[in-house]
């Protein structure tokens, strides 16, 4: 066996120990990839009318590939669904620290979810998947709980400050809210594919935004 000198050595042991974090980059890479690929079918044809195949072909890798990823099509659609709830945390966190009043924020969550419904395929993709749920065998989230939660947060510290207008119970107004919101986004999304949906929700959001100021 041919003697290694020492910076050949010292080169196959750095090789070595990097080949598995360049291993996992890859995989990571390739299951973001997968999952583009997927959102955007799902968000143009749906859960049925999506084939693995057709994301395969979509993301430029295998059948084999995506199943080592993600073993069934409906794994693949949870997958999706929660990439597009992991979207809210970081608007909402970036929405707070404009330091803005609670009433506000919570305003300017939905004004920037409104845009994200609008340009997020993974948004899309997991919009269009919530309402195809009955034909999907996984249990996903739950939809809308968790806005009328943070929602009912922001309101009660708006009624806190005064900022909500006498009498209003901030949990009712959440609700109203966001079935406001999403009512909204689903109609410009049947009737425009959501091109018009930041008009639509700029009309919403004025006669909400009178309704609950004092």
């Amino acid at each position: 066996m041919t003697q290694l000198s020492p910076p050949e050595a010292w080169l196959q042991q750095t090789a070595a120990r990097r080949s598995p974090d360049l291993r996992q980059e890859r995989a990571v890479r390739t299951r973001e990839q997968i999952l583009f690929a997927a959102a955007e079918l799902f968000a143009q044809a749906g859960f049925q009318k999506t084939s693995i195949k057709d994301v395969a072909d979509r993301a430029g890798v295998t059948k084999g590939a995506i199943f080592f990823h993600y073993p069934t099509k409906e794994i693949l659609a949870t997958a999706v669904v929660e990439a597009h709830y992991s979207r809210w945390p970081d608007l909402l966190a970036r929405a707070q620290a404009q330091g803005l009043s609670p009433l506000d924020v919570a305003f300017e969550v939905l004004d920037q979810a409104a845009v994200a419904f609008r340009d997020d395929l993974v948004v899309r993709a997991g919009a269009r998947l919530q309402i195809e749920r009955s034909l999907i065998d996984a249990p996903l989230p739950r939809p809308y709980e968790g806005w009328t939660d943070v929602l009912a947060t922001l309101l009660r510290d708006a009624r806190d400050s005064g900022e909500l207008r006498p009498g209003t119970d901030p949990d009712a107004a959440a609700r109203c809210l966001v079935a406001s919101f999403f009512g909204t986004q689903h109609i410009s999304d049947t009737l425009s594919q959501r091109a018009d949906l930041l008009e639509r929700w700029a009309d919403m959001r004025e006669l909400l935004a009178l309704s609950l100021r004092p």
